[in-house]
């Protein structure tokens, strides 16, 4: 039992504390050296063997669990083994220094793992059947590497420094298995076994250099002239009477009855909004889920099927692109949506990113990123035929109860019933073909996202008029809209996010001073700006909040007005402001992180006056002077 006790206070005083931000708070977790992890094992197994347990693979039920010593008897004769699972190919893609994307079934490339005791030459086949087939030296390099990939699948290890404690985070997707293979035929192939315009793997630091190659440029987006387009649903704003307004390139209601109306329908029944102005793609293939991991924070390939997750695209030094919403449909087919305004222009970004055409690394500016042979298709495109669609958003507490008195077989009224938050399902509701999200852009738990196809996107938004009107569905538009997110605490690009006029000139806010930092998983080991948020993130200064006027009947608020603190100090500025459902003003603002505690006192000056008047000292009786409203912090997410 002592030698037992001197093996856990090993491992334990090897262990790396950190921490992640989760969106309930600070996670803690830890990683441990690779070489006292090992160590422990084999300390663990002969203390078993010396009291007579025997861990042959097969006997007692014991599977093969490799050590550090197994192929040491096995003298330097190469031995090949076969690895699989599920993200087997990211696993490959971060682990190994070849470009593994390059691989096509039946090919095999040189390759090396760099191990904390030196690099390891092998050979990789990708094969046939799928998977893949590694051929290392044997020997101890055979039992070292295999040891170390099950310990980088098994996920306790820490690799790769780049700076404090952000290297512990990183961890490689898996879990992965590995076995030896039967019967193979062995043999090394030559050549240089680096990618060497792959954007990352464990130790490229000790291949920083590439060769005959330039650096990329960085994107440079122009927004084109268009025409003002209208959604497939625009006659019918027309019909029912809709205040129509310029959004984005596009012609669409800003409100039918008033903004207050329509916000309160959706709080207390239900509303309906045109969306279809917003970006659809469908990103597909194999490479699909590496492609989305390589150009958004969140971690895409963690999605199951039938779910989806808020993320964002980031450039190379973590600057917003845009935030969207990425719906896994199937294993390898995942739905992209973005923000109507910068819908050319993430698309351009996507296909510059896959082509190899842009800045995405600025450590190795000649890079490309992962998945480049993903098929993008954009699904607002006519030439994509019956797989088009556009968005409807279906929001409020009753809108399950109005989807499905559209009619469905019982099969998916089940299926519909059974959605949790962030699920998705496809049905065929009141003879209409869907894609079914229980998302939306109101702060609503209960609320839909439909995908349809264009040529039927009139006839269901007046099938669920109609359906809807007895559950006091109302058609909404973008005013109730906008002060819906704004009172559910949401952010809007160009407000909370990415170029802002802010107080005093333009300001670029980020992720994590949008208050959204727990959606960038800087666990992943390497996506487009991840270095540049670590370390944008250790300077950062501030973060958006929610605010409410103290009082009914005060002024709007609106982008860019001063925030003062309790003692007259400017400390930010605001984002966004709305009405919200009790009549109060509600807003966001950018604000000093010691201004940020909820509870927190602050005052705004709306309108932002230019001149500030007479000075208090020459002032008479009937001069006005421009003041402050008084506002406090609310919880960021209202419950």
């Amino acid at each position: 039992m002592v030698q037992v006790a001197d093996i856990i206070a090993d491992v334990l005083q090897a262990c790396t504390p950190y921490n992640l931000e989760g969106r309930k708070g600070e996670l803690w977790r830890s990683k441990v050296d690779f070489g006292v992890l090992e160590g422990a094992k084999l300390r663990t197994r002969a203390l078993a063997e010396k009291a007579g347990i025997d861990f042959e693979p097969g006997k007692h039920g014991y599977p093969h669990f490799y050590y550090l010593d197994d192929y040491d008897e096995r003298g330097d004769k190469s031995i090949a083994f076969d690895l699989g699972g599920a993200d087997i190919r990211q696993f490959l893609d971060y682990v190994l220094t070849s470009d593994v994307e390059a691989l096509l079934p039946g090919q095999s490339q040189p390759t090396a793992i760099l191990t904390p005791n030196g690099e390891v030459p092998g050979t990789l086949i990708a094969m046939k059947g799928g998977g893949f087939r590694l051929i290392l030296p044997g020997g101890w390099q055979a039992g070292q590497t295999v040891a170390w990939l099950r310990a980088l699948s098994d996920g306790y290890v820490a690799f790769d420094e780049d700076g404090g404690t952000s290297s512990a985070r990183r961890k490689v997707p898996g879990p992965i298995w590995v076995r030896e293979a039967v019967e193979a035929t062995v043999s090394m192939v030559s050549g240089d076994p680096i990618g060497q315009r792959k954007p990352y793997f464990i130790g490229i630091s000790n291949h920083s250099a590439a060769r005959d190659y330039e650096a990329l440029p960085g994107f440079n987006w122009q927004e084109p002239e268009t025409p003002m387009r209208r959604t497939p649903v625009y006659e019918i704003h027309r019909q029912l009477g809709a205040k129509l307004i310029p959004f984005a390139g596009w012609e669409m209601p800003v409100w039918y009855s008033s903004v207050v109306e329509e916000h309160l329908a959706v709080r207390q029944a239900a509303g309906l909004f045109d969306v279809a102005h917003m970006g659809v793609y469908q990103a597909e293939g194999p490479h699909a889920a590496q492609f989305l991991d390589s150009v958004v924070g969140n971690d895409v390939g963690g999605l199951g099927v039938g779910e989806s997750l808020y993320t964002h695209f980031l450039d190379a030094e973590a600057n917003v692109i845009d935030d969207l919403l990425v719906y896994r449909r199937g294993p390898e087919k995942f739905l992209v949506v973005v923000n109507a305004s910068n819908d050319d222009k993430d698309w351009a970004w996507l296909n510059a990113v896959r082509a190899g055409e842009v800045l995405i690394e600025g450590k190795r500016p000649w890079a490309r990123a992962f998945g480049r042979e993903v098929t993008l298709r954009n699904l607002r495109d006519s030439k994509e035929g019956g797989d088009m669609r556009v968005d409807i958003a279906l929001q409020g507490p009753r809108s399950r109860d109005i989807l499905l008195a559209l009619g469905c077989d019982e099969a998916a009224r089940r299926r519909i019933l059974a959605l949790k938050r962030t699920e998705l399902c496809d049905a065929t509701m009141g003879s209409i073909d869907l894609v079914i999200s229980r998302t939306g852009y109101t702060g609503e738990k209960m609320a839909f996202e439909l995908f349809v196809h264009p040529e039927r996107a009139e006839a269901l938004f007046k099938a669920l008029l109609q359906v809807g009107e007895p559950f006091g569905l109302k058609p909404c538009g973008l005013g109730a809209r906008d002060s819906l997110r704004t009172e559910a605490g949401l952010p809007l690009y160009g407000h909370e996010m990415g170029l802002n006029s802010g107080h005093q000139g333009e300001r670029d806010l980020g992720v994590a001073e949008a208050g959204f930092g727990s959606y960038v998983k800087t666990y992943k080991p390497w996506f487009i700006g991840r270095m540049a948020f670590i370390e944008r993130e250790k300077a950062r200064k501030g973060v958006v909040v929610r605010f409410r006027f103290n009082e009914k009947g005060v002024r709007m608020a609106h982008g860019g007005d001063p925030v003062i603190d309790k003692r007259g100090r400017v400390a930010g500025w605001v984002t966004s402001c709305a009405v919200d459902s009790e009549g109060y003003l509600t807003g966001q603002a950018y604000v000093e992180l010691k201004s940020a505690e909820q509870g927190s006192s602050l005052s705004v000056f709306q309108g932002a006056p230019k001149s500030v008047g007479k000075a208090p000292a020459e002032m008479q009786v009937g001069d006005r002077a421009s003041l402050p409203s008084t506002a406090t912090v609310v919880s960021r997410f209202p419950k």
